[in-house]
């Protein structure tokens, strides 16, 4: 019988960990954790609240009265606040612009570490997001580091969104992307690092597929070492 362990993957925004991770879980049988996804929920409630991105307090006075609700479905992950199916809306530009400053908040990083945490004790679990490794899941059987040049991840940001939002530009993108990476790397708390227990996968050069395979083997041969 396979010994399913706890896998924490970790990098920058827009190097595909969400898209490659829900496919390794798929393929491997494990249950997928977008984190990304909570605090893009987060995110969300807060400016449907109009509250000043700045203003910390209020932020977090907002977080009890948040029901999050995460479910696979075949049409892929759900996401639900306090009832409200808003699992397309946490991808759309405003959010985006917005969950780096939210996502940085104590409150709210203790508020979903917490939940994520809980989710990932049964082990045969798969989390993606800044600070898996570092600082969720500390103790995880395996830890990535999937990364990709700046370059790489705008041109996929891009064809991703083009035909949904065709006013944002390569150039804008690719701007994004490395302001992102700067406050994700330069926030107070839990910023994106590489710990140095983590297996570094490069995907500037490989497939989507490619990169699946790399991760699945990573797993694969973990679960050995740990039968």
């Amino acid at each position: 019988m396979v010994h399913k362990i706890t896998v924490a993957i970790d990098g920058p925004a827009g190097a595909g960990k969400s898209t490659v991770s829900k496919q390794v879980a798929n393929e491997l049988g494990y249950l997928y954790i977008d984190t990304g996804a909570m605090y893009r929920a987060v995110t969300w409630y807060v400016l449907q609240q109009n509250i000043a991105l700045t203003n910390k307090k209020a932020i977090a006075a907002l977080l009890p009265q948040i029901d999050l609700h995460m479910e696979a479905s075949k049409m892929g992950l759900c996401v639900a606040v306090n009832g409200i199916d808003v699992t397309q809306a946490i991808r759309k530009a405003d959010v985006t612009a917005a969950v780096s400053e939210v996502a940085a908040v104590k409150a709210v990083r203790i508020f979903l570490v917490e939940q994520q945490r809980q989710m990932a004790k049964a082990g045969g679990v798969i989390l993606d997001g800044r600070d898996i490794g570092s600082v969720v899941l500390p103790k995880a059987d395996l830890k990535i580091y999937l990364t990709a040049s700046v370059e790489t991840r705008a041109k996929r940001r891009w064809l991703e969104i083009k035909d949904k939002e065709k006013s944002l530009s390569l150039d804008a993108i690719k701007k994004s992307v490395e302001e992102r990476d700067y406050k994700d790397m330069h926030r107070d708390e839990s910023p994106l690092v590489c710990v140095p227990d983590a297996v570094v996968v490069d995907s500037s050069t490989y497939s989507f597929e490619e990169t699946v395979q790399k991760i699945k083997q990573l797993i694969i041969d973990k679960e050995g070492k740990n039968a």
